[in-house]
C-alpha cells in the first residue's frame, strides 16, 4: 500500500520518529562518549557549549506547486562537535509522502554579519526515500539514494531555541525549529 496523506501509518511512523528521536536525547546529553566519527572533529578546539540538537519542522515552502506534494514533516538530531561541527540524522515524510531519511555532517557558522545570534548551518550527506515514481525529483538518484547538501540560515532566540530555514535547492523552503540539549 503506497504512502499516501489517507495512509495512518504515515502519522504512527512519524510519531514514532519524534519519540525515538526525544527519548535519545537525554541519553546522548548524559553521555560522554561521542557518536559522530572523531574525525569530524577540529583538533584542539574548544568542546561545544551543549551536546545536541532536536530540530522539528512542520512546514515546507515548494517552489512550484503540484497536486502532486503532500505535507512534509521532519525530525533531526545532530550531536555537535568541537569547531562549530556536527552530525545527525533526519526522519521526514517527503514530497510525495515517503519516508525519507538524510544522514550528514556539517559545520555551523556563528555570528553571521556581525550579528551573535544569527548563524548558516551547512550539512552534506546522503539522502534515502526518493522511489519510482518520483526518483527523478532529486538528482544522481540510484535506487533512492542520492547525495544532498542542506544550507540554513538560522536565528538562535534564546541559548537553547532557534529557528531556521533551510534551502532545498529547486524544490522549496523548509521552516524549522532547534532545541539544544
Amino acid at each position: 500500500m503506497p504512502f499516501s496523506s489517507r495512509n495512518p501509518l504515515r502519522g504512527s511512523l512519524l510519531a514514532l520518529a519524534l519519540l525515538l528521536c526525544l527519548a535519545s536525547a537525554p541519553a546522548l546529553a548524559q553521555k560522554p562518549e561521542r557518536y559522530c566519527p572523531s574525525f569530524l572533529a577540529v583538533k584542539g578546539a574548544p568542546e561545544p557549549t551543549h551536546r545536541g540538537e532536536i530540530s522539528f519542522s512542520p512546514f515546507t515552502l515548494h517552489w512550484n506547486h503540484s497536486t502532486e506534494h503532500k505535507h512534509v514533516v521532519l525530525v533531526a538530531l545532530d550531536e555537535q562537535l568541537p569547531g562549530d561541527r556536527l552530525c545527525g540524522v533526519s526522519l521526514f515524510s517527503n514530497s510525495f509522502g515517503q519516508p525519507s531519511a538524510y544522514v550528514y555532517a556539517g559545520q555551523q557558522f556563528n555570528g553571521l554579519l556581525g550579528v551573535p545570534k544569527l548563524f548558516v548551518k551547512v550539512t552534506a550527506g546522503i539522502l534515502y526515500g526518493y522511489l519510482a515514481p518520483y526518483e527523478d525529483k532529486v538528482p544522481l538518484n540510484h535506487n533512492g539514494f542520492s547525495p544532498a547538501i542542506i544550507p540554513a540560515v538560522g536565528y538562535q532566540f534564546t541559548s537553547n531555541d532557534s529557528l531556521q530555514v533551510k534551502v532545498l535547492g529547486s524544490a522549496g523552503l523548509m521552516f524549522s525549529y532547534g532545541r539544544r540539549f
